[in-house]
């Protein structure tokens, strides 16, 4: 059995789950509604406030399908009970970050400035900045999925460099620094 797949998922208070006939997992929640369809040889049962995941065969594409998808509905589940937050850390001279509604106006070392429009699901604010420290951004949603694209997308927008380290990085996050050129003695 699958160490993940056979473990059962609680549902707490305020969460409800339905399976319909093409294997359309529906989770609803005080934070919104997600759906994911199952593949239709993974089954999934609700019985109370436990929901379980289970497969037909001990075939290796059965065992793969079996961890995964109940992955993804227990991170459905608890994005809809409690929902996800990222942090992103601005690190570099004169970066800052502003929230407008849906759209982030970013000032990242380039000639202009950046707006970064955020999906509907995901919503982004900004830190108050206190001097000497870094901007940072906090990113929430309800979907893992989409707010982990949503927040490599803007990483992307200006890696951080292994030199100085200045970019976009994630909060605690630890960097692999490059020594710089040395002077060599003659």
């Amino acid at each position: 059995m699958s160490r993940i797949g056979k473990l059962p998922v609680n549902l707490p208070k305020g969460v409800t789950v339905t399976v319909d006939a093409e294997n359309v997992v529906l989770v609803k929640g005080p934070l919104g509604e997600l759906s994911q369809k199952v593949h239709s040889d993974i089954k999934v049962s609700v019985e109370g406030d436990v929901l379980k995941v289970e497969r037909p065969t001990d075939q290796p594409r059965h065992r793969s399908m079996h961890g995964l998808y109940r992955a993804l509905i227990k991170n459905m589940v608890v994005g809809v009970s409690e929902g996800f937050v990222i942090k992103q850390e601005l690190v570099g001279v004169g970066y800052r970050v502003e929230a407008k509604g849906q759209i982030l106006e970013m000032n990242l070392g380039f000639s202009h400035d950046i707006h970064f429009e955020l999906p509907k699901e995901v919503k982004g604010e900004a830190e108050a900045v206190k001097k000497g420290q870094n901007p940072v951004l906090v990113l929430k949603s309800h979907d893992k999925q989409l707010l982990g694209m949503v927040a490599a997308k803007i990483r992307s927008l200006r890696k951080p460099e292994p030199y100085k380290g200045k970019g976009i990085k994630f909060v605690g996050e630890q960097l692999r620094r490059k020594a710089g050129k040395s002077a060599s003695a003659k």
